[in-house]
């Protein structure tokens, strides 16, 4: 349960599940105490029936004043990577398990804080109602937090990285977050376990 005694996002789901609701719905959400300092809800981009929705952490700093998903550095890197692995953007839904930026201030810097589990369970109706509405073939894992709100608290990431694995009707890929790129020592090599991983990702909705 979120810290100021709320029971998540689940009370404030629209009626009519479609992504303007949902969207519309989740600029409103109180499910859990971050709104109190993020700049907005950062909800989820792209079409109704790409195939395939990647899921990050949690929106940045950038993320939070743009109210866009992957804007920032790290999303630079996710770009790249999916051009090269063969995956069309515009058949890409990109989301976060958490859709309010965490934080702590350093001075005049907010410096990115790794959400709780109670904020990842309070904000995950909202990526459920996603997955149900976009219905991918492949969703795309990105990092632990990620990985605890969709494949549970069971799931690591660094031993089951890149190995197509079963989400309901689906198939879900995890691998790290492009973040963990930008704060690699090497990062062409770490860059090249995560595009390895995307390709996977690629195969798996070829059916190969």
């Amino acid at each position: 349960m979120a810290k100021d005694g709320n029971k998540g996002a689940a009370s404030f789901l629209p009626d009519r599940l479609d992504l303007d609701a949902l969207r519309d719905a989740a600029a409103g959400c109180r499910g859990c105490d971050l709104y109190r300092n993020a700049t907005a809800t950062v909800f989820g981009e792209g079409p109704p029936g790409a195939r395939f929705l990647l899921v990050g952490e949690q929106p940045g700093d950038q993320e939070d004043r743009q109210g866009a998903p992957f804007v920032g550095p790290a999303g630079r890197v996710l770009d790249r990577a999916l051009a090269e692995a063969g995956i069309k953007r515009d058949e890409v839904y990109v989301t976060n398990a958490v859709k309010h930026f965490s934080f702590t201030l350093r001075g005049k810097r907010r410096i990115h804080q790794k959400p709780t589990a109670a904020e990842i369970d309070a904000c995950r109706p909202w990526l459920t109602a996603e997955l149900a509405v976009v219905e991918p073939e492949v969703v795309v894992v990105l990092g632990a937090t990620a990985a605890r709100s969709v494949l549970g608290p069971g799931f690591r990431v660094t031993k089951e990285r890149g190995v197509p694995v079963p989400l309901g009707g689906r198939l879900a890929v995890a691998t790290i977050h492009p973040s963990a790129v930008l704060r690699a020592p090497d990062r062409d090599a770490t860059y090249a376990g995560f595009l390895a991983d995307l390709q996977v990702a690629a195969r798996t909705a070829d059916g190969s």
